[in-house]
């Protein structure tokens, strides 16, 4: 196999597999009664983008936009797979055949720079929460849930490096 599409495909599982360890990271949260962003919201707002809004009072309250729902989950796992990229680009092809921990998981940490500074604003909550009733409970969360994202992108290379020739 041509050496840069090998190293395409496994930068699309590695962004696929952390986005789905985050999910199931948020899965395992809702069990337990810790409310999450539902990604309907986020595909409401991309919607609201592409139509020239990008701010909103509280998005919950904007216009509902045809197929926001599957919308939303596609830009999620469009945005984990664009972030896996980055994280290669960064560190370097290398990291796909020989991953650690520290490059992935300082990235996954950084990534929460995404919610706190751009879609939670423009979605109405403030920078940091910071117009929600708990700004420094959802920062934790969205702290903790980039963490496991980053952990996510460690685990799923080791993974696909192990099954993959």
């Amino acid at each position: 196999m041509n050496p840069l599409l090998h190293d395409t495909a496994r930068i699309a599982l590695v962004g696929l597999g952390a986005t789905a360890v985050m999910d199931v990271w948020l899965w395992g949260l809702k069990r337990l009664g810790v409310p999450s962003l539902s990604f309907a919201l986020v595909g409401r707002w991309v919607g609201h983008v592409a139509q020239g809004r990008w701010w909103h009072d509280g998005i919950a309250k904007s216009a509902p936009v045809r197929h926001e729902a599957a919308l939303g989950w596609a830009v999620h796992y469009g945005v984990g797979l664009a972030f896996a990229a980055l994280l290669v680009a960064m560190s370097g092809t290398a990291w796909l055949h020989q991953p650690t921990l520290w490059p992935a998981l300082a990235f996954g940490v950084v990534t929460v720079a995404m919610p706190l500074l751009v879609m939670q604003p423009a979605m109405g909550a403030g920078i940091a929460s910071s117009k929600t009733a708990a700004p420094l409970k959802n920062c934790l969360k969205s702290f903790a849930t980039h963490t496991v994202f980053g952990v996510g992108l460690f685990v799923t290379a080791v993974l696909i490096e192990r099954t993959l020739p």
